[in-house]
């Protein structure tokens, strides 16, 4: 797996997770929607974690700049 995640996107991904997380835990979304919030959140903790995003090759997307 070569990163294809640049900073930008790592840290709006990180942030959207805690949101998301937040959310969930606060009761303020709940049932089969808070689940789907709560998946989403840690594939999106993941991706960041490991600076790889597994939908960007399919589509040939890349925010990592270019060294």
């Amino acid at each position: 797996m070569k990163a294809n995640m640049g900073t930008a996107d790592r840290i709006i991904r990180v942030i959207l997770a805690v949101v998301m997380a937040v959310l969930y835990y606060q009761g303020i979304v709940t049932g089969t929607l808070g689940i789907v919030l709560l998946v989403a959140a840690a594939v999106f903790a993941l991706t960041s974690l490991v600076s790889f995003c597994p939908l960007y090759p399919i589509f040939g997307l890349s925010t990592k700049s270019k060294e």
